[in-house]
């Protein structure tokens, strides 16, 4: 059995003729860590009451507008499947696989632009960017509003994907420049809540919209859905330029000490294996030569490919027979769940710094799910399968992306890079995903539902995979550096 680790990175020294770093020691609750501004050594115990004010000080602004925005980025993208059931293709004259197309159009844009919108967000302030990416992508939601034909929607959703590409990739830098390692899954548990909660309350918000204000001033009641939730985006993007985070130097809500406080955890946290400043295009470079970063981007597709449902699943509530509006309201309670589940279980693997095990049983439980609602159309069982699916799918994302950000950090423009390209394989996912869910295979789906499964499966054996391979390079540090360090998680 390994010992416990804390969730930092190896020396992969390999030809180079460098010092080690100082490595920072594990369960040593007297070191002294010098404070960056070079003069006064900081003991670990006065540090501990800093800095758990600083933690708290980091949760009460980041975490909230961070969540706020990630619930309104759902809302916004996921509106199009709500709209689905008033009369939305029939306004468009839209029929068979257009439906389809017009979902998966938007991860081709968020795809292209993922990339290099990362490996710019380190040479700007991230927060102001990030603030003015939501702007935009709540203007471009709102005028969707406007689409008179399908080839307009195509248009509106494929610079909605643009407009939105910086968002999630960009929020977990935020937080891996102010959280450490073993804090980061609990950290994006919460912030993915903020997704299923919208995936959830979308239904009763379009459940209010279609049944009070169809028709209202001549508009159907999908155009006023895009309208109102544009409308507040782009509300909470203006908040966001005041709120949301740059680097610690340009944060005006964090005074000196804070600041310096913010750099020690850096430096303290930071890989054994650092190799320092690099350029943008170098940080890129150490990110496609890595393998696991690869193995990471597979194991990120498979998860999302089986969390493809999403966008049909007031389609797959439809089939409960159900009218509109109890079937939007009967949407809201598995991804609330979900929600809840994600946080406890990014908390758990951040508490217990592991992470094979708890992907392991999430997606197993979301394969149970699938099978149980392919399998039968019982009203009762396909609703509590419902709420297994969701629950673990949706659980294991906050520890792929937390371990893939801890795992793969040396530099800044590395960790940027893999956040990037591990999210754009995932949301490849998406784009082949939504033809999983055709209207001919209504009403049991199970080309999608056994897809899924499997997909679920795959992402389990790369989550093992990678085990094994950190497990090798854990031993392989242990050979070439007797002294207590930190050793990756797995």
């Amino acid at each position: 059995m390994e010992p416990k680790t804390q969730d930092l990175s190896p020396v992969e020294q390999e030809g180079r003729d460098t010092k080690p770093i100082d490595v920072a020691v594990v369960d040593e609750k007297s070191a002294v860590i010098e404070d960056l501004g070079g003069s006064k050594p900081l003991t670990r115990s006065k540090m501990d009451l800093e800095e758990r004010a600083l933690v708290r000080k980091l949760d009460c602004y980041i975490m909230p507008t961070i969540c706020v925005m990630y619930f309104l980025n759902y809302v916004d993208r996921n509106a199009i499947a709500q709209a689905r059931l008033n009369h939305f293709e029939s306004d468009l004259n839209m029929s068979g696989n257009q439906f389809n197309t017009a979902v998966s159009i938007l991860f081709v844009g968020y795809v292209l632009m993922q990339v290099p919108s990362n490996m710019l967000i380190t040479r700007i302030k991230p927060g102001i960017y990030m603030s003015g990416c939501m702007f935009l992508w709540a203007i471009v939601s709102a005028c969707t509003a406007s689409v008179r034909s399908y080839e307009g929607l195509v248009v509106s959703r494929f610079f909605l994907g643009i407009a939105e590409a910086p968002f999630y990739p960009g929020a977990t830098y935020i937080l891996a420049i102010y959280y450490t390692h073993s804090e980061m899954a609990a950290r994006v548990g919460l912030m993915y809540a903020g997704q299923l909660l919208a995936t959830g309350f979308t239904g009763l918000i379009s459940a209010g919209v279609f049944a009070g204000m169809d028709g209202l001033r001549g508009l159907a009641g999908w155009q006023w859905l895009f309208i109102i939730e544009g409308a507040l985006t782009a509300f909470v993007a203006i908040l966001g330029f005041w709120l949301l985070p740059n680097t610690p130097d340009d944060t005006h809500w964090l005074n000196e000490e804070e600041r310096k406080l913010v750099k020690v955890r850096q430096a303290r946290d930071r890989m054994s294996d650092v190799f320092g400043e690099t350029s943008t295009w170098e940080g890129l470079k150490q990110a496609f030569r890595d393998k696991r970063a690869w193995l990471f981007c597979f194991m990120q597709m498979f998860h999302l490919s089986a969390c493809s449902f999403n966008a049909f699943f007031p389609t797959v509530a439809k089939t409960l027979n159900y009218d509109t509006t109890v079937t939007l309201l009967l949407t809201c309670p598995p991804f609330v769940l979900a929600g809840i589940g994600s946080t406890l279980v990014g908390w758990s693997s951040g508490s217990f710094n592991e992470r094979t095990w708890h992907i392991t049983a999430t997606l197993s439980f979301a394969i149970v799910g699938f099978i149980i609602a392919a399998s039968t159309l019982n009203t009762a069982a396909r609703y509590v399968a419902c709420f297994i699916f969701p629950v673990g799918a949706f659980s294991a994302n906050s520890v792929i992306v937390g371990w893939a950000s801890s795992t793969l950090s040396q530099t800044e423009e590395k960790r940027a890079v893999v956040l990037a390209i591990t999210n754009v394989f995932g949301h490849i996912g998406y784009i082949y995903g939504a033809y999983l869910w055709p209207d001919s295979d209504e009403p049991r789906y199970g080309i999608g539902f056994g897809a899924s499964a499997g997909f679920a499966l795959l992402s389990i054996c790369c989550a093992w995979v990678m085990r094994m391979l950190l497990i090798r390079e854990n031993k392989n540090i242990r050979r070439s550096i007797p002294d207590p360090i930190n050793l990756y998680s797995y």
